[in-house]
């Protein structure tokens, strides 16, 4: 599943993360884009026990692949 957050203002991008997340099986996976690197984002990600891995992208934007930890 790829979720595209371009052009959301803050904290837009990290709500429709965080709600997608919650649809994912645990070891499921979710992409995201987002036109910056989601820092608060990644601390939620970090206490959730959710891992995750960025790749900033040639245009800016950052993609973020997260695997929902198992349950």
């Amino acid at each position: 599943m790829i979720l595209d957050n371009r052009g959301l203002e803050p904290p837009q991008p990290m709500m429709r993360t965080l709600s997608a997340l919650e649809d994912l099986n645990a070891k499921e996976a979710l992409v995201i884009i987002n036109d910056r690197r989601p820092m608060f984002l990644f601390a939620e990600l970090d206490e959730l026990g959710h891992h995750y891995e960025t790749e900033e992208q040639g245009d800016g934007s950052f993609r973020i692949t997260i695997t929902k930890s198992g349950e």
